[in-house]
C-alpha cells in the first residue's frame, strides 16, 4: 500500500508555511460598603468613613511593610515604595495584595490588622484604581501557536471522520500548565512530535478508508486489574447476565475471519464457567472452561466471520450466581490480599472469582472485500461510476469534491486552489498507480498532516504595528468558540456565519453560543474544562490500599468522576448558579455508588439526580471523586484537602514547604500502644512555627472533611477513636463539618467566583492568565453577580471579553517581572525548542 513520505510531508508543509508610556489613574473616592467581617487585633481607633490615597497608603505601610520590606521579603514581595495612588504602576504586585485581600487572609490571622471596613476600602481603591488604567489602555495579550493536544485531536476524527480513536497511540502525553492540557506555553514542538502527527495521520486514513490487503496480525488488550469481577458487578458494554470481563473497541480493516483469544485468568475457586464473547452486543461465541487455583490458556475461538469497521468487542463471564456471593465474609479468601496470587499480582481488590485480564483478536484470515462503515460513509461523500479509472475527469473531480470539503472542515475556514492543490498532487500520484480509494486515503493524510489543520494558527490583518491590538478575524472567532465549548471543529453553521463576517455581530454571536451550549458537544464544558479544573484525573493516580479498602474497584473510581462532571453538566444545561456546585443538597448517583454513599432507593447502572437525605454532603465537597484525589491510599490527608480547597476553589494556594522541612509521614505514628489519629499527627508536625504559618490556613479546612474516609464513605472514628474535626477557620468562625465550610466559604463568594472566572477564561484562550486580565475577569465576575452567578453569565463575559476576541503581539523577549503567576498549580516541564518550520507556518 503506497504511503506518504516523511520527504513528502515536509515539503507540503513548507508549501503551507508560505502560503495562505502608562498615566496615573484619577483619584477616586473609595466608596463605602457595608462591613465584612474580619478577625485579628483591631486597632481601637477606627478610621475615617472614606480615607484618602494618603490615608490608604499609610495603611499598607503601617501593617503590611512590617513583613513585606527590603529585609524580609516575605512572599517575595516589598511594599516599602507601594503607593494605593499608583497602584496601577505596579499592577502585578497590586493584584497580589487584590488577592490576599478579597480571600481576608491578609493581614494574616493573629497579627494587627486594621478594621473591616478599613481593608474592604483598601481593596476596593485597589481594584478601581487598577481598573480604570487597564479601562485607557486595555491589554489582551497574546498567545503563540496552538496545537491540537490529544483530547482534541480525538474529537476532531470522530466528528470530521466518524472514527473512534485512541490518540495515545500516536501522540505522547500532554503537558499540564496552570491546571489544562491546552495552554500553548507548554505546547512546544519538536521532530518526535511531529513524526507522531505523521504517524497518526497515516494510522487514521487507513482506519477511517479500511484496508482490503491488510495482513494478519494480533492485537492484545489488558484488562485494568482493578476492574471488578464480582458476581454481582455487571460491566457496561457487555450483554446483560454476565459478570465482569473487558470491553474494548477493535478497528477490523477489512471483512474476514478473526480469532478471539482469552489470553489469561487468575483467581480462586473451581469448576467450569463459561465465558461470552459478543461483537456490538451480539453473541457470536461460548467458551466453556475448567478453572483450577491458578490456570494460564489461551482458549480461543473457532475463526469468527466479521465485516468491516468499528466493532465493540465484549468478553464476560455468564453469572451463574445472584445475591450476595458467600465469599464475602471471608476477606483474605475472597480477595487477593492474603491468597497465593497477592505474590504476582499487585492488585488485592479483585474478586477470588476467575478474572480475565487479557483478549487477543488475531486477523483477517480469508477476507471477503470491504463492508461499507460509518468512516467510509462519512468519508466518500461521491463515488466515481468507474472507480478503477481514478484518472479520468469523473474520478478526479468527486475526488476533488472530497478534498475540498474535508479540507475546508480540517481547516476551520475556507480553502483555495492552493490548498487543495497539495492534497490533489498527493491523490493523482497515489490513484495511478493504486485507485481512486487509495488516492483519497492518500490526500487525507496530507490534510491530517498539514500544519493548517495540527495548528490554530491566527494570522494579524494587515497593517497591523507590531504592538498593536487588534480583532482577530471571525474565522479564527469561530475556531476559539469552537474548542471552547466543544473542544472540536465548528461545524458548517458556524464556518458559513464566519466566512459571511456575520459572526462578529453581537446579536448573532449571542444566538450561536446559546446553539451551542444546547447542543450534545457541550458537555465538554464538565469532562474537559471542569474536569482539568477540579484536577478529576488526579483521582486516577490513588489507588486505595486494598487491605483497608477491599470494596473499592476502578468501575467505582469512574462512577465518582461522573458524579462530579453530572453536576457541573446540569448547572450549564440549566443555566444554574455557580454557587450550586458548593451548596447543592442533591447529587447524581448509580446503584453502585448510592450503595457506596449509604443512600437507599436507587436501582440500575444509570445516574440519576438525587436528594441528600442529610446533612452529611453538599456540593462537590461532598464528592468522593474529590475527596479520593486528595486522600493518601491508606489515610486521608487535611492537608491535601485544605491545601485543594484554597488552591482549586479560592484561588488562593498556600506557598510550597521550606526546604529541609520533614515530610508529616515522618512524624510519629503510634504512642502508648495505640495508632495516633491524624490530627494528632498534625498538631505534632505543625508545632514547627515555620509548619504553623502555613497549616493555620489549610487544616482547619481539611478537618472539616475528615468525616469522609479516602474513599468519600462517611466514617465517626479513625485507628478506634472518635474522630475529631473541630477547627477555626482563619477569619475566626469555628468549622467542625462540611456544612460549616460551604457556610464560610459561601460568606465570601467573591474569591470563589473570581477564581473560577480566570480558570474559565485560562481554557477559553489557551494560555494563562497574567496580570493585565484580572480586571477584564473582575468586570465578568460582576456582570454575573447581576445575574445571579448563572453560568452563562460567565461564558458570555469570556466570549466578549477582550482576552478572547482581540490580541497584542508580545515583544519576542517575555519580560515577566514580578507578574503574578499563582494561577498555574501545576508548571509544565521543559518546553521543546521549537522548529524553524513552525516559526514560519506560524508567521
Amino acid at each position: 500500500m503506497k504511503s506518504l513520505s516523511v520527504g513528502a510531508i515536509l515539503w507540503f508543509w513548507l508549501a503551507v508555511a508560505g502560503g495562505p508610556s502608562e498615566s496615573r489613574a484619577p483619584d477616586v473616592a473609595p466608596v463605602a460598603r457595608p462591613p465584612q467581617i474580619v478577625t485579628g487585633h483591631v486597632d481601637a481607633t477606627p478610621p475615617t468613613p472614606t480615607p484618602a490615597f494618603a490615608d490608604l497608603t499609610d495603611v499598607v505601610q503601617r501593617y503590611c511593610v512590617r513583613c513585606h520590606n527590603e529585609r524580609l521579603l516575605r512572599g517575595n514581595l516589598t511594599l516599602e515604595t507601594f503607593d494605593v495612588d499608583a497602584a496601577h504602576e505596579r499592577a502585578p504586585t497590586a493584584e497580589k495584595m487584590i488577592r490576599k485581600l478579597r480571600a481576608g487572609m491578609m493581614p494574616p490571622p493573629g497579627q494587627r490588622r486594621p478594621s473591616p471596613d478599613t481593608l474592604l476600602a483598601l481593596v476596593e481603591t485597589l481594584e478601581t484604581v487598577v481598573d480604570r488604567a487597564a479601562a485607557h489602555d486595555p491589554n489582551p495579550g497574546a498567545r503563540r501557536f496552538q496545537r491540537l493536544n490529544r483530547a482534541e485531536y480525538e474529537r476532531v476524527i470522530r466528528d470530521l471522520l466518524d472514527l473512534e480513536i485512541d490518540a495515545g497511540r500516536w501522540l505522547p502525553a500532554d503537558t499540564y500548565l496552570g491546571a489544562f492540557d491546552n495552554m500553548s506555553d507548554a505546547q512546544g514542538l519538536s521532530t518526535t512530535l511531529l513524526e507522531a502527527y505523521l504517524r497518526a495521520a497515516t494510522e487514521v486514513s487507513r482506519l477511517a478508508v479500511g484496508n482490503p490487503d491488510a495482513l494478519s496480525r494480533s492485537a492484545k488488550y489488558t484488562n485494568p486489574i482493578e476492574v471488578s469481577q464480582h458476581a454481582w458487578d455487571h460491566l457496561e458494554g457487555t450483554p446483560y447476565g454476565t459478570r465482569g470481563g473487558i470491553v474494548v473497541t477493535h478497528d477490523f480493516p477489512v471483512d474476514g475471519e478473526y480469532v478471539f483469544t482469552i489470553e489469561t485468568l487468575f483467581g480462586q475457586g473451581t469448576g467450569f464457567q463459561d465465558v461470552d464473547i459478543s461483537i456490538d452486543g451480539e453473541g457470536v461465541a461460548l467458551l466453556g472452561l475448567e478453572h483450577g487455583s491458578r490456570s494460564t490458556y489461551p482458549i480461543r475461538t473457532e475463526p469468527i466471520f466479521v465485516r468491516a469497521g468499528q466493532r465493540q468487542i465484549a468478553a464476560a463471564f455468564v453469572r451463574t450466581i445472584e445475591g450476595p456471593y458467600e465469599d464475602r465474609l471471608k476477606t483474605p479468601g475472597w480477595s487477593f490480599v492474603g491468597g497465593e496470587d497477592s505474590q504476582s499480582w499487585a492488585n488485592y481488590g479483585i474478586t477470588a472469582l476467575p478474572h480475565l485480564s487479557e483478549l487477543m483478536i488475531t486477523g483477517p484470515r480469508r477476507t471477503a472485500g470491504l463492508s461499507e462503515t460509518a468512516s467510509r460513509r462519512t468519508l466518500f461523500s461521491c463515488r466515481p461510476a468507474r472507480p478503477a479509472s481514478a484518472a479520468s475527469g469523473e474520478a478526479r473531480a468527486c475526488a476533488t469534491e472530497i478534498v475540498t470539503r474535508l479540507a475546508r472542515e480540517a481547516y476551520r475556514r475556507p480553502v483555495t486552489e492552493e490548498d487543495i492543490a497539495g492534497p490533489m498532487s498527493f491523490y493523482d500520484g497515489a490513484a495511478a498507480e493504486e485507485g481512486f480509494e487509495v488516492g483519497v486515503r492518500t490526500a487525507l493524510q496530507a490534510i491530517l498532516a498539514s500544519p493548517s489543520f495540527i495548528f490554530r494558527l491566527e494570522r494579524a490583518p494587515e497593517g497591523v504595528a507590531g504592538d498593536e491590538s487588534y480583532a482577530i478575524s471571525d474565522l479564527d472567532l469561530a475556531t476559539r468558540l469552537s474548542f471552547f465549548l466543544w473542544a472540536t471543529i465548528p461545524d458548517d453553521e458556524l464556518l458559513d456565519l464566519a466566512a459571511d463576517g456575520r459572526l462578529s455581530d453581537p446579536a448573532v454571536l449571542e444566538a450561536q453560543v446559546r446553539r451551542m451550549l444546547a447542543d450534545p458537544r457541550a458537555e465538554a464544558l464538565s469532562t474537559r474544562f471542569a474536569s482539568q479544573w477540579l484536577r478529576l484525573q488526579d483521582a486516577e493516580d490513588n489507588q486505595p490500599e486494598p487491605y483497608l479498602y477491599p470494596d473499592f474497584t476502578g468501575q467505582l473510581r469512574e462512577d465518582l468522576v461522573r458524579e462530579t462532571q453530572l453536576l457541573f453538566d446540569r448547572l450549564v444545561r440549566e443555566d444554574r448558579s455557580l454557587l450550586e456546585l458548593f451548596t447543592a443538597d442533591y447529587t447524581f448517583l448509580n446503584e453502585r455508588l448510592a450503595a457506596h454513599y449509604g443512600i437507599p432507593g436507587v436501582s440500575g447502572p444509570g445516574f440519576r439526580r438525587v436528594s441528600y437525605p442529610d446533612e452529611s454532603r453538599r456540593g462537590v465537597l461532598g464528592h468522593g471523586s474529590v475527596l479520593l484525589l486528595t486522600s493518601m491510599s491508606a489515610r486521608t490527608s487535611p492537608v491535601l484537602r485544605g491545601k485543594w480547597v484554597m488552591e482549586v476553589l479560592m484561588g488562593t494556594p498556600p506557598p510550597p514547604p521550606p526546604p529541609n522541612i520533614p515530610a508529616f509521614d515522618d512524624t510519629e505514628s503510634a504512642r502508648g500502644g495505640r495508632l495516633l489519629t491524624t490530627r494528632e499527627r498534625l498538631e505534632m508536625h505543625r508545632a514547627n512555627p515555620t509548619c504553623r504559618s502555613c497549616h493555620r490556613f489549610m487544616d482547619p479546612i481539611g478537618l472539616a472533611l475528615d468525616n469522609y474516609d479516602v474513599t468519600g464513605q462517611v466514617r465517626i472514628r479513625e485507628n478506634g477513636v472518635p474522630l475529631d474535626t473541630r477547627g477555626t477557620f482563619y477569619d475566626g468562625t469555628d468549622v467542625s463539618t462540611p456544612a460549616d465550610l460551604v457556610d464560610v466559604l459561601m460568606k465570601r463568594p467573591i474569591p470563589l467566583v473570581r477564581n473560577f472566572a480566570s480558570h474559565l477564561l485560562a481554557y477559553a484562550i489557551g494560555r494563562r492568565v497574567e496580570y493585565f486580565d484580572e480586571p477584564g475577569i473582575r468586570a465578568i465576575a460582576r456582570e454575573a453577580e447581576a445575574d445571579d452567578y448563572r453560568m452563562s453569565s460567565f461564558i458570555f463575559g469570556v466570549v466578549n471579553s477582550d482576552a478572547f476576541r482581540m490580541v497584542r503581539p508580545q515583544p519576542v523577549v517575555d519580560e515577566q517581572g514580578d507578574a503574578s503567576r499563582e494561577g498555574a498549580s501545576r508548571e509544565g516541564e521543559s518546553r521543546e525548542n521549537e522548529s524553524r518550520m513552525t516559526e514560519g507556518a506560524g508567521s
